[in-house]
């Protein structure tokens, strides 16, 4: 909670009224002007705390109009109504007079961004620009000058755009980027240096236009609007300008590159007209507006949203109270409004814990109000310390904030509630007192006996006596930190802490070396002193004795805990052995951890509440879970106050916030998620955590931790002239109220009056181990802070060693209490015993059962009355289910249907019913309708919850239309012998039985029939058939039980009554029972045999069916029987209809029944004698799988006799399975090789795998036409190597080199298939006596031949000669054909001769030839080209080979004609 000190101006007798004032951007100046309207006017100028700047006087016999601080420099700009413009400098008072340009009212004045323009324009139109150096002195004259002729109203500098970042260039440029240092490069544009600064403006006059003034000071008009121009807005993120006129219309105008400007919006803002407006604009386009009403109106222009913030008398605020001004400070986030009763309403920006900005009106909080006195008429915030200065028409004070202070100690707490005033409470006595210092009061510190107040410039101190303070000291000291410990008091200087006495004597100096620092941190608990410094040392001192002894030595705890940039705060324990530490980090934002110091084992370790866990510590396994669970409820928080307790050294306490709120020290604490941490803190066991508390909402901050209480502040809600009030009910009832009486002259007194003056500002909350015994004595506090503690460690013997003479069940219900939290059920079951609650004891014993550990701690906390506790463990653990019950217990409904709904909908109908139960107990018998409807229960529970109230349930009836609610309401009126009615409604319901019964209930049969027939309800008909049977009307009877389905009634019916047409037709619909008892009766009968016979095999009695039929021989109906023989049938019974089919010649069902009774061979007789097909089905039904119908040899006897079947009948693929499942693959290859199914051929033979089936595929794939085909070629290759048969791949690759002589004369690739196969053949082994030596001479002697004329082929193009002496070598060789064809060597020769032009010669070889081979074509071997040629040189006609060849051929054919 913050408090405005207030500092009033030393403003100058001289001085008169205030008209203005306005604050420096940067520094802490205020310059107010005030004026007379005899005398004239004069400026001043004053510092942060009201003091006056004498060498800035300015005074003149006209007055000021206009104030204009300079943005970085001390320079104040003025301007007189006469005209003058002057520069009045700070401190020196220097005064530069501008040129005399201007000779009317100035109106405005205006710096550029970085003030190195001024703009001044009067009230005739002058407008003039003016430069200053760099020191804020003038330069030379006026640059430009214009004449609007216009009362000139508002300037605003247009910002520049966005220049480079010369610092991240250079850093680009130092890590190698070479475009970043072209840009410093002097090859490059030029830099743009950034940020620039804008020397563009636009102007406003009274006649409603905008004029703008490019960087060269050329003026144009860029828009006109209706009346005077008030104020003008930059919009920097939309790069607009916004117009506000004095009649309160707000224009927005986009402006274009090229200077024109665009109107996109245009609204009238609301005001109260004849009233003074103040306009403020805020950074992130907030208008605001303060127009002398109750309420100011904010514009969010970005959103384009608008609302209003009223003043709440809750808080001191009175009716009728109007709000003057506006200002807003963007560095605090704070709106403040000044009022006619002389208040300053601040409203605070709120951050959600989310850190989202909520509900656009619960953005802002209204604080406490600060009062002045008179009609507060101006305020404004300004300089870098965010001072917030107010004019009241009287004069000016300056309001600099202060967190307000507290502090507590021996029982006794005081809390500031005005700059000048506190609160203090003595606990021990119940007494309250107040106390009015005549000084701003910055700090305070209390003991048992005293009050010390000190303002960083006196300290006083005052003694607590009874009911009255008395001063016993007051002195002047700067020191801005107090320490107090008994009649000493301990104050701060450069590199020492003093030792005082309550009236200022020093009596002992505590020094600081230069490398220890500065001393601004002090503290003590009971007898020590802890010392923080500026350099992040600590020191601890021993006060037990007269004079302070060092406890230790200094520690620098920079070489500890990295990234450390000051101490916040420091705090030792009671006795002196650990130290507390919040430190600042090197960015400034505060650390989320605690550290603490060990000063015996000189240690550091901390707790990290980012993470919610220490740096060290015990861990039991048994806890995990419990530690796991708090540690989310500490994570991600950072600490912002902590304390030791008074005196138990172990025990910490410590105040954090979510992240995301810890950066301001001040507004921290109207945060809602606020808790309060309480740690063990031993040398043995680390840091142990002992609770998590969440603090009250209506309390303020943590001050003290004091077994067995926490100490609040409070926060205060209303303070109106001198009367204080606190939240409601967050006061300590049990303290008296007392007011101070202080006595002169060494006494200061307080105020008199109600006590409300000064009310309770401190609440005491009891540590969770000690509600209920806030009053024990200290044996027993000692004795449960000792059971806590080891209970934390898991130590139980000394837990329960530390309580074993506690006899009180208020102790062991608090210790029960405890083990809710640390989740030791062992523990509590010991404490439960003591307390002697048995319910409790039964119910934790039950709730085992829960496999959730939470959830069995949740009874424990149901049975104990934490409700809350329960709450938290149960959705922690998500047992919804046991929540929803919790909730339905608890009362708490509505939390019972949301959690039904959103998490337990199993159980989502449960609810709604136990609710409507809840609600009808409670006489709301609407809302229980609505919700017995909701449940689904409606239709029985809303008849009988209305049947008191015959109207509302009739109107119920007939509003809700339900079958099942009309049924319920006939029946009523039937029981209240209204037939009629409950008739129509029992047909509103269409209840037919209902119907029937009543109508056979009158007598009306007829109508009962018609409604049986017409609707066919068998509930209705099985009535009205028990009705006729009753009354003899068989017939009826037998109908009616037929249309219910109740065959054995009307079956019953026509057997007693002879009726056996109808019992075969009733006997088939009904079930096997009632069929087997009617074909006993027809066998019994002696007639009817056929149906006899039919329903027994209806009813599944197969055997005595077939039995029967044979008896009666009934051959038809053994057909029927025989189709739904199976397996499953006895194989006797199998095999007698088999041979029955077999004497009919009915072969193929009598190899169906055979197979069914497993007669396998016999049923493969049958099918090879009578020649049937074997189907597939066939086959697989004959595959016997079971070993326990047939051993394996003749299981696959049995597969390749159906096999062979299959084969004679030519199913080849069938008898390939077959062959397969008999494991017979060389068969089953054979089988698939008859198929024909090449693909199939080839995948068996790679699945299968074996040199033999590899073979075998290899000679069929050669049968194929391999030479076209690649794929064939590649597998037949491939399976002769797979089937490790080199000598028949051999024989291939000769085929293959014979089919490239033959077909394609290709002797190259007959000479490569040939040398393959001699590699293959000389791999094969000889199982012959030399044969295979003899084949592979063979093959190499035709490998030689073939290169010999290979050779000569190739050799012809480079010597032709030697090429033909070659080939007629090689028809010398002797073997030559078929190695090499005679009939190419001759080819060969005749080419040549016939190129050579020796046709001569070509023809004698080409006769040769034809004496070789007669019968040969020679066109084979020789070119059509060679043959015309010799043909036209020789002059012989070329084709008497053909011819004899061509009449051969035709021999031939005669010769097979006569032959066939």
């Amino acid at each position: 909670m913050a408090v405005y000190f207030d500092h009033r101006i030393e403003a100058p007798e001289s001085s008169d009224v205030p008209s203005q004032l306005t604050w420096h951007p940067a520094l802490p100046v205020l310059a107010v002007a005030s004026s007379n309207s005899t005398s004239g006017g004069n400026v001043d100028l004053y510092l942060q705390q009201g003091e006056y700047v004498e060498s800035c006087h300015v005074e003149r016999p006209y007055q000021p109009t206009v104030l204009r601080w300079h943005p970085t420099k001390p320079v104040l700009a003025l301007g007189w109504e006469n005209g003058e413009v002057l520069l009045l400098t700070h401190p020196s008072g220097d005064q530069t007079v501008l040129p005399n340009t201007h000779t009317a009212y100035i109106t405005l004045l205006e710096w550029s961004s970085s003030g190195s323009r001024l703009v001044s324009g009067d009230q005739i139109g002058a407008l003039a620009v003016w430069k200053v150096d760099a020191r804020g002195r003038l330069q030379g004259n006026h640059l430009v000058k214009h004449e609007y002729n216009q009362h000139l109203t508002c300037c605003i500098f247009r910002p520049a755009s966005p220049g480079d970042d010369v610092a991240m260039l250079a850093r680009a440029s130092v890590s190698g980027d070479e475009n970043a240092l072209d840009m410093f490069s002097w090859k490059g544009a030029p830099l743009k240096m950034g940020p620039q600064e804008g020397l563009a403006f636009y102007v406003s006059t009274a006649d409603g236009k905008v004029h703008s003034v490019d960087e060269n000071g050329k003026t144009s008009t860029l828009l006109s609007v209706e009346g005077a121009i008030k104020k003008l807005l930059y919009l920097e993120k939309r790069e607009a300008l916004a117009v506000i006129t004095e009649t309160l219309m707000l224009s927005q105008y986009t402006l274009g590159p090229e200077g024109g400007a665009q109107e996109f919006m245009k609204v009238k803002l609301s005001s109260r007209s004849g009233q003074n407006i103040d306009i403020v604009w805020t950074e992130n386009s907030l208008l605001i507006t303060a127009t002398g009403e109750q309420l100011i109106r904010l514009w969010d222009l970005e959103r384009d949203d608008n609302y209003v913030l009223s003043l709440d008398e809750t808080v001191g605020f009175e009716r009728g109270e109007m709000i003057n001004c506006v200002s807003y400070c963007a560095g605090k986030e704070i709106l403040a409004a000044g009022t006619s009763h002389g208040r300053i309403a601040m409203w605070r920006m709120v951050v959600q814990p989310d850190n989202s900005r909520g509900d656009t009106k619960a953005q802002w909080k209204l604080q406490t109000p600060t009062e002045m006195e008179g009609n507060v008429t101006h305020l404004q915030w300004g300089s870098s310390l965010n001072l917030l200065a107010a004019n009241n028409s009287n004069t000016v004070l300056i309001l600099c904030e202060h967190v307000m202070s507290a502090h507590f100690s021996q029982q006794v707490a005081a809390v500031q509630l005005t700059p000048t005033q506190l609160s203090i409470t003595h606990f021990t006595t119940g007494m309250h007192l107040g106390l009015q210092s005549d000084m701003h009061i910055k700090g305070v510190c209390v003991t048992k006996d005293s009050v010390t107040v000190w303002s960083g410039k006196q300290i006083t101190m005052y003694e607590l006596s009874g009911t009255v303070l008395r001063n016993t000291g007051s002195f002047a000291c700067d020191s801005h930190v107090v320490a107090v410990h008994g009649e000493n008091l301990y104050t701060v200087e450069p590199n020492r802490v003093q030792i005082r006495t309550p009236q200022g004597t020093v009596k002992q100096l505590l020094t600081f070396s230069k490398a220890e620092g500065n001393p601004v941190l002090l503290s003590v608990c009971q007898s020590y002193l802890v010392v923080g410094t500026d350099t992040a040392h600590i020191r601890v001192f021993d006060l037990t004795r007269r004079d302070a002894k060092a406890h230790c030595i200094a520690k620098n705890l920079a070489d500890q805990i990295t990234n450390l940039g000051a101490l916040r705060s420091v705090k030792c324990n009671a006795n002196g052995s650990q130290i507390s530490i919040l430190i600042s980090q090197v960015n400034g934002r505060p650390d989320q951890k605690v550290y603490f110091y060990d000063v015996e084992m000189d240690t550091v370790t901390h707790f990290d509440f980012f993470i919610g866990r220490p740096s060290s510590g015990i861990s039991q396994p048994e806890d995990s879970e419990r530690q796991q669970f708090q540690g989310t409820e500490l994570s991600g928080r950072c600490p912002v106050s902590h304390f030791w307790d008074e005196s138990e050294p172990r025990l910490f306490v410590c105040e954090t916030v979510p992240v995301s709120s810890e950066s301001s020290s001040i507004t921290y604490l109207d945060t809602v998620d606020v808790s309060v941490v309480t740690l063990f803190c031993t040398q043995e066991h680390g840091l142990l955590l002992q609770d998590c508390y969440p603090k009250p909402a209506g309390l303020q901050s943590l001050l003290a931790l004091d077994v067995p209480y926490y100490y609040f502040s409070c926060k205060l809600l209303f303070r109106r002239g001198g009367v204080f009030r606190p939240e409601p009910g967050e006061g300590d009832p049990g303290l008296a109220e007392v007011s101070a009486t202080l006595p002169p002259p060494n006494q200061t007194q307080a105020p008199r009056g109600s006590t409300a003056q000064f009310p309770h500002m401190v609440s005491r909350r009891a540590l969770r181990d000690f509600v209920g015994l806030e009053n024990c004595e200290k044996a027993t506090r000692d004795a449960m802070l000792n059971f806590s503690f080891y209970l934390n460690i898991g130590d139980m013997d000394e837990a329960f060693k530390s309580i074993k003479l506690i006899k009180s069940k208020a102790v062991w219900e608090n210790m029960a209490r405890m083990c809710v939290k640390t989740r030791r059920l062992d523990v509590a079951r010991v404490c439960l015993g003591n307390m002697g609650n048995a319910r409790a004891a039964k119910a934790l014993k039950e709730a085992e059962a829960e496999p959730e550990p939470e959830a069995q701690v949740a009874m424990l906390a149901i049975q104990l009355g934490m409700l809350e506790d329960a709450e938290k463990l149960y959705k922690c653990c998500q047992r919804y289910d046991l929540l929803n019950n919790f909730y339905q217990a608890s009362g708490q409904w509505q939390q019972a249907l949301e959690t039904a709904e959103n998490h337990d909908r199993i159980h989502l109908r449960t609810t709604y019913y136990n609710y409507a139960k809840y609600l009808e107990s409670t006489g709301n018998k609407t809302m229980a309708l609505t919700y017995y409807e909701n449940s689904d229960t409606h239709r029985v529970e809303v008849p009988r919850m209305l049947q008191d109230d015959t109207l509302s349930l009739e109107n119920y009836v007939n509003k809700m239309k339900d079958k099942n609610i009309y049924k319920w309401w006939a029946q009523y009126l039937e029981s209240q012998s209204d037939m009629d009615s409950a008739l129509r409604f029992y047909e509103f319901a269409q209840d037919y039985l209902s119907l029937v019964r009543v109508h056979c209930y009158m007598g009306n049969i007829q109508k009962a029939s018609e409604i049986a027939n017409d609707t066919g309800d068998r509930a209705a008909s099985y009535h009205l058939a028990r009705h006729y049977e009753g009354h003899d009307d068989i017939k009826q009877a037998v109908h009616f039980y037929t249309r219910a389905q109740a065959y054995n009634n009307a079956i019953r019916l026509c057997k007693e009554s002879g009726l056996d047409d109808q019992l075969m037709n009733l006997a088939l619909l009904s079930n096997p029972e009632d069929m087997m008892e009617a074909a006993c009766y027809y066998e019994e009968k002696g007639t009817h045999m056929d149906r006899a016979v039919a329903l027994y095999h209806k009813a599944g009695y197969v055997s005595k069916a077939l039995e029967l039929a044979f008896a009666s021989q009934q051959f038809s109906a053994l057909q029927l029987i025989a189709e739904d023989l199976n397996e499953n049938s006895d194989p006797a019974l199998l095999a007698r209809c088999s041979d029955f089919f077999i004497k009919h010649s009915q072969f193929e069902k009598a190899v169906e029944l055979l197979v069914a009774a497993k007669k396998y061979y016999q049923a493969l007789e049958l099918c090879v004698t009578q020649n049937l097909t074997i189907t597939e089905e066939l086959a697989e039904r004959m595959t016997v799988t079971d070993s326990k119908d047939l051993s394996e040899e003749a299981r696959k006897d049995l597969l390749e006799r159906i096999a062979d079947c299959c084969m004679r009948q030519g199913n080849y693929h069938l008898a390939t399975k077959k062959y397969t499942q008999a494991g017979n693959k060389p068969k089953a290859m054979r089988a698939l090789l008859k198929s024909g199914d090449t693909e199939k051929i080839v995948f068996f033979a790679n699945v299968c795998r074996q040199k033999e089936l590899f073979i075998m595929a290899a000679n069929y794939l050669q049968s194929l036409d391999w030479r076209k085909n690649p794929e064939i070629l590649k597998t037949i290759i491939g399976f002769y190597t797979k089937g490790r048969a080199p000598d028949l791949l051999a024989g291939f690759y000769e085929a293959c080199a014979q089919v490239e002589i033959d077909e394609y004369q290709n002797y190259e690739k007959a000479l490569d298939a040939l040398t393959e196969a001699a590699k293959c053949l000389s791999k094969a082994k000889d199982s012959s006596t030399g044969q295979q030596e003899v084949r592979l001479a063979d093959l190499q002697h035709k490998i030689t031949l073939i290169k010999k004329f290979v050779h000569a082929r190739r050799l012809y193009a480079e010597d032709p000669g030697e090429a033909v002496q070659l080939c007629e070598a090689l028809l010398e060789e002797p073997e030559l054909d078929p190695a090499v064809r005679i009939g190419d060597a001759f080819g060969f020769l005749v080419e040549h001769h016939c190129q050579q032009g020796n046709f001569q010669v070509a023809y004698r070889k080409l006769e040769e030839l034809q004496k070789l081979l007669p019968s040969q074509n020679v066109r084979y071997y020789v070119s059509q080209a060679s043959l015309d040629a010799l043909q036209k040189e020789m002059g012989v006609p070329m084709d008497r080979g053909d011819r004899r060849h061509s009449m051969k051929e035709e021999d031939e054919v005669e010769e097979d004609l006569n032959m066939s």
